[in-house]
């Protein structure tokens, strides 16, 4: 637990929710087991989005789509998302969703491997918003990636940090076989906080999220 209880309850219930249509793909994701951006997470998001204006979004970890959609409901008109997902059983889930909402045009959705996908996009049309959310092992692979895939002036967006507060505690107090994860979220919260080309802010904001800022002129 990071934020007591019964602060995360009282304020995700001043959340004013979202589209019936949002809500109801959010619902069949719970239902089913899919995890999906927590309440707290969306409210900040809706921020982000309104106060960026992000034209281009990718965003690595589609899962059933919910987030994609979440982005394309309340990012700028006309926003263009690219979206990557490797589990194969939820890609067609995804693909159906973004029909259901009309958004199939709106969205790209980029089945296979993140780190190969990454590696094959051009930084010749980099985005104004990108948005980690997926094996949190590989965060750190990613990242050197998806800074050259940034806009300068761009921001980096990572969700599920902090491991329900388990990244602040000795590596032989965490679960073993959660250790290599322990230790490269870890490694990776120290490198987005030193990198000389970004400015980062860790926010205790549902499982934990970080804000990363590409410096450069835009």
């Amino acid at each position: 637990m990071i934020v007591h209880d019964r602060m995360r309850a009282y304020i995700n219930s001043l959340n004013p929710g979202n589209t019936e249509w949002l809500e109801e793909i959010e619902r069949e994701a719970i239902e089913a087991y899919v995890p999906v951006i927590r309440r707290e997470m969306q409210s900040f998001l809706k921020f982000l989005l309104a106060s960026f204006a992000p034209s281009r979004i990718l965003e690595v970890g589609t899962a059933v789509g919910f987030s994609a959609l979440f982005m394309s409901e309340y990012g700028p008109e006309g926003c263009q998302i690219t979206t990557i997902e490797n589990y194969e059983k939820r890609i067609p889930i995804a693909r159906e969703n973004f029909i259901r909402a009309g958004r199939d045009q709106q969205i790209t959705l980029l089945p296979g491997d993140a780190m190969e996908i990454l590696k094959g996009l051009p930084d010749t049309e980099p985005f104004d918003l990108i948005f980690v959310d997926a094996a949190k092992g590989q965060y750190l692979s990613y990242l050197p990636e998806v800074v050259r895939l940034l806009h300068p002036g761009g921001v980096l967006l990572s969700d599920n940090v902090l491991q329900d507060g388990d990244v602040i505690e000795s590596r032989f107090a965490v679960e073993r076989r959660n250790r290599t994860i322990h230790a490269r979220m870890r490694e990776y919260l120290y490198e987005l906080t030193h990198r000389e080309d970004l400015t980062t802010s860790i926010l205790p904001l549902g499982d934990g999220v970080t804000v990363s800022v590409k410096k450069g002129t835009v």
